[in-house]
């Protein structure tokens, strides 16, 4: 953290969508985006497309500086916001832009890969897969009822999606009670992974994790590859409150001030051969 300071008239970034422009700025670890939607800019018309995904899955937090939005969440629920409102904006909505005046606004959360265009052939790259779940979510839900357990959920979802965000990962999906996420370095994807079980067990849940380096493929709207399935079934051995991680990935974290323990050898479903796993015990801040 030191003293600094930047100008959205010298962004780090520029992203243009239909009916829409997002200017970055970069803060060491924090990314602040200014989007100006001009009138008629709708998001599930405008940037569905570029997402891949039926509605928008970031968490918008910031001000609006001048028009106005509407925001609609999937149970129908809608927030109008003008100039001076300070708005919060769940992951799981649609949006659009009211009247004839541009909506500008600072987003302070959801801007480092928000809008982003990819590239649209499919493209392998090497990652970190994530992939959590809350452990007895079943019973989680038959205890809580419906409509309590959707919005510990969606609580959830939102404060998993901006502990991706702040160690610089890449929400891919949430799978209905967890997250996958991708990471380009795998110390960033293990701490993101102890950010993600910190949150949940701060609403009174527990998750269970595993983590898996690996080449993967990027498509539009998905990952895919062997990396993303022995991701899964590490997760799927762990106990609660468990983060797995393959032995690829401990060869990648030498010196990272992160301590695991052996979680013995085992035979991963759908997958060749046996595999050691390896437990997180601690983890030291990581370093400024």
């Amino acid at each position: 953290m030191r003293l600094q300071r930047r100008r959205f008239s010298e962004p780090s970034d520029v992203r243009t969508i239909p009916h829409g422009r997002i200017d970055v700025v970069d803060l060491d670890d924090t990314v602040v985006g200014r989007m100006t939607y001009e009138p008629g800019w709708r998001w599930s018309i405008d940037v569905q497309p570029i997402a891949g995904t039926d509605t928008c899955q970031y968490h918008h937090l910031g001000v609006t500086l001048s028009g106005r939005l509407r925001a609609q969440m999937a149970d129908g629920t809608e927030l109008e916001l003008g100039p001076g409102d300070v708005f919060e904006i769940p992951p799981g909505h649609d949006a659009w832009v009211i009247g004839d005046e541009p909506w500008v606004s600072v987003d302070f959360e959801a801007m480092r890969t928000y809008g982003r265009q990819g590239d649209a052939r499919d493209e392998r790259i090497l990652a970190t897969m994530v992939f959590t779940d809350i452990v007895d979510s079943t019973r989680s839900a038959r205890e809580f009822g419906a409509a309590r357990w959707r919005d510990l959920v969606g609580e959830h979802n939102r404060k998993a999606s901006a502990a991706i965000d702040r160690h610089r990962g890449r929400l891919v999906k949430t799978t209905g009670d967890g997250v996958l996420a991708q990471f380009d370095g795998a110390e960033r994807a293990v701490r993101g992974a102890a950010a993600i079980r910190e949150a949940a067990h701060g609403l009174g849940l527990e998750i269970r994790a595993g983590v898996h380096t690996g080449e993967v493929e990027l498509t539009a709207d998905d990952v895919r590859g062997i990396a993303v399935h022995t991701a899964a079934r590490i997760m799927a051995v762990a106990e609660s409150g468990e983060i797995l991680v393959s032995a690829t990935v401990m060869d990648l974290l030498d010196g990272s001030g992160l301590t695991f323990e052996d979680a013995g050898i085992h035979e991963l479903k759908g997958l060749h051969g046996a595999r050691q796993l390896y437990r997180l015990e601690a983890l030291e801040p990581s370093p400024k």
